[in-house]
């Protein structure tokens, strides 16, 4: 099956989401994942992309999300390993549970990157200097970016077998380079 390259991956995202907000979580997503399949000698593109367009379709079908995604992905021929990861990304909506560490990765990521994001702007460095301390006490403020969902987050980082302080670090310094 056949991914597509970075370029045509941009370009799909740009096409389908229109939200400046929600290419940029993609983004972040993308290089978050980059960076763990890097850590765990995996295959960068695949993982890349699979942040790249984990919510493809999620502004145009907010209440569907992922099933559209995975329904063209499969039309387009794309590896099982993505659409397994981007469906089982939304496990409560799909039943879908995430098998493989790709997706266990994007579980663990997708969120954590929102409540980053969120942490980062009220903070006049953005990510410089960002302590994983600090990030676990907006963790554990539920009114703060109160749409992040917490389990998620923290059944991604069990699954996949990284301790929350390990797995924030990561994203700090994939985040606070870019």
């Amino acid at each position: 099956m056949a991914l597509p390259t970075r370029e045509k991956a941009k370009e799909l995202l740009f096409e389908k989401v229109k939200d400046e907000y929600q290419r940029k979580h993609s983004e972040m997503v993308a290089d978050a994942m980059e960076a763990y399949a890097n850590k765990f000698n995996e295959d960068t593109e695949l993982w890349y992309i699979t942040g790249l367009l984990h919510d493809l379709d999620y502004y145009a079908f907010p209440k569907e999300h992922p099933a559209k995604s995975v329904e063209w992905f499969k039309e387009w021929g794309y590896p099982e390993e993505l659409i397994h990861a981007v469906e089982s990304h939304a496990f409560m909506r799909t039943n879908v549970k995430p098998q493989t560490k790709i997706a266990k990765a994007l579980v663990a990521c997708d969120e954590m990157s929102g409540l980053l994001y969120a942490y980062s702007l009220m903070r006049p460095e953005g990510f410089k200097n960002m302590q994983a301390k600090s990030v676990k006490k907006k963790f554990k403020d539920k009114s703060f970016a109160a749409k992040v969902d917490r389990s998620d987050i923290q059944f991604g980082m069990d699954e996949l077998g990284v301790e929350f302080n390990e797995h924030v670090e990561l994203l700090i310094s994939v985040f606070s380079s870019e």
